[in-house]
């Protein structure tokens, strides 16, 4: 960790002009052109790899190419692409693991190789075939809604004929949208731009995603200078990781535009523009409501460090009454009202095994159920308790904790609702990470976590999302290939690797984290 520096001046034409002007310092760290190098083409990969297996509507035009046809409908072709896209991720993650052991000495002159690899790593990514997820073929319906004058909080994507020509997944149909109003009003916009078009639809949602990864960038920069971090190792840590960059771009999750606005909002909350941080994250939230959890730390920074109890309770109802008000103008517009309450009240049903919470009720089900008990009913109270025990911690960290701490226990509280949640896609851990990363993660068990976390996502994504005709014959199940490509790769990182495997058992530096000087933060 380094010490306090102050921030590039001059707002973004500044920050961007600090990138050719900053010195790197002699003889510290290794050149980054390998690993950027390497990134690019581990990018590359997963461009070529989308083309046989990523997701296509039927609608789209590529389905009448005769090299895309060939290399979705022939055994080589479905083989060699996912072959390709495990690889090329994978690679990408070990280009990441590399740049930063490369340039482990943050300081001056490694801002423009960290911003070079969000650029050089995320750009190809944004001419892939969807890729790990395919809800942004959701979004179009949602759109396709929005155009015809149907509310998406009240009606499904089927409530529109030939939508399922649209790429969107079928469990989307009667779904109520969980996403905000502003993102519904983008939704609309996009659409009538394309007129519904699936590949021009997933191309002006990509920019919109970029717009989001390079909000997510320079605020989450400028924040961890506010908090003594250096920030070019803050932007490679929340930004220029695989997982990020595939999550946000070739994905093209709306979780990029609200992760940028939210960071965006609370930058300006601690810089102590107060105002400008509730309209910001408010945008957040119309985006994903899911970051009203930022809102009362928000009001924690208005409030300022000291504050008395008193103020703290006049901030937090100022905050929330402005906020309030401006979805109270924006409910006016296009009819939508506060349908997307809905999404805060009415979470997603099921569990998913792999949680923590999942994890642990399946074992407490079937120890139950041995003893003749209803496991399944027990697991679910069980699944239930652990979501409000994660909330309970979110409000206490809004109540206790250092008053010049606020955006670490935002971090906190944010990653406490999703861990103990009963679903984690990958790209849940995407919401409180940046928070945790702006305030300091310490080279130690604490970084090496993250890694665990990142290279877990990467190969879970890799396998689990796969688009490949039920008639194509290859030598084994798609998903038992592209896991075992994965798993081999992650053995060759962590066993042969003379340079990754350094991750695992070198013993790490003791490092503490840096001090916070930012307003309230």
């Amino acid at each position: 960790m380094s010490s306090q520096r102050p921030g590039p001046p001059g707002g973004p034409l500044g920050w961007l002009r600090s990138l050719w002007t900053s010195v790197p310092p002699a003889g510290v760290n290794q050149p980054a052109h390998w690993a950027l190098g390497q990134g690019f083409v581990g990018s590359l990969l997963m461009v070529f790899g989308s083309f046989g297996v990523g997701w296509l509507a039927d609608a789209s035009l590529f389905t009448r190419n005769p090299v895309f046809i060939t290399l979705r409908t022939e055994a080589w072709g479905v083989t060699s692409c996912i072959i390709a896209l495990v690889a090329g991720a994978m690679l990408l993650t070990r280009s990441w693991l590399r740049f930063g052991q490369r340039l482990r000495h943050w300081g001056p002159g490694t801002l423009r190789p960290t911003v070079l690899a969000v650029v050089l790593w995320g750009l190809p990514l944004v001419f892939t075939f969807p890729i790990y997820s395919r809800d942004i073929y959701a979004y179009v319906g949602q759109g396709r809604l929005m155009a015809a004058g149907l509310n998406p909080y009240t009606n499904g994507i089927s409530s529109l004929n030939n939508w399922l020509e649209l790429g969107t997944d079928p469990s989307w149909a009667s779904t109520r949208t969980p996403y905000g109003p502003y993102f519904l009003w983008l939704e609309r916009w996009v659409v009538q731009a394309t007129g519904g078009q699936p590949d021009a639809s997933v191309l002006l949602f990509r920019v919109i995603a970029l717009v989001g990864v390079a909000l997510s960038a320079y605020y989450g920069y400028r924040l961890a200078q506010l908090h003594g971090v250096d920030g070019a190792r803050t932007v490679w840590l929340s930004v220029a990781n695989p997982l990020f960059l595939i999550s946000c771009i070739a994905s093209a999750h709306n979780e990029a535009l609200m992760i940028g606005l939210a960071v965006a909002g609370v930058y300006y909350a601690s810089k102590g523009n107060w105002f400008a941080g509730i309209l910001l994250t408010t945008l957040s939230i119309g985006i994903k409501p899911i970051t009203a959890v930022v809102l009362p730390f928000i009001g924690l920074l208005w409030a300022g460090p000291g504050s008395t109890w008193l103020r703290k309770f006049l901030c937090w109802a100022g905050t929330g009454l402005i906020s309030l008000a401006l979805f109270a103008v924006s409910a006016l517009v296009y009819g939508l009202g506060f349908g997307w309450v809905n999404a805060i009240v009415d979470p997603t049903p099921g569990f998913i095994s792999y949680t923590p919470s999942g994890f642990s009720s399946n074992l407490l089900a079937t120890a139950m159920s041995t003893l003749g008990l209803d496991g399944g009913q027990i697991a679910e109270g069980y699944r239930g308790v652990l979501k409000w025990v994660g909330i309970a911690i979110a409000v206490l960290l809004i109540f206790r904790g250092n008053d010049r701490q606020v955006v670490r226990r935002l971090g906190l509280a944010f990653m406490a609702i999703v861990v103990l949640g009963p679903i984690i896609q990958p790209w849940y851990v995407l919401w409180f990470f940046p928070f945790l990363a702006v305030t300091g993660i310490r080279d130690n068990w604490e970084v090496k976590l993250w890694y665990l976390t990142v290279v877990f996502f990467v190969v879970f994504g890799a396998q689990d999302q796969l688009h490949v005709f039920g008639f194509v014959n290859i030598p084994m199940p798609p998903e038992a290939l592209a896991g075992l490509v994965a798993l081999a790769f992650v053995a060759y990182l962590v066993l042969i690797d003379p340079k990754t495997r350094r991750i695992v058992f070198e013993r790490p530096r003791r490092a503490a984290r840096p001090g916070i000087a930012a307003r309230g933060s």
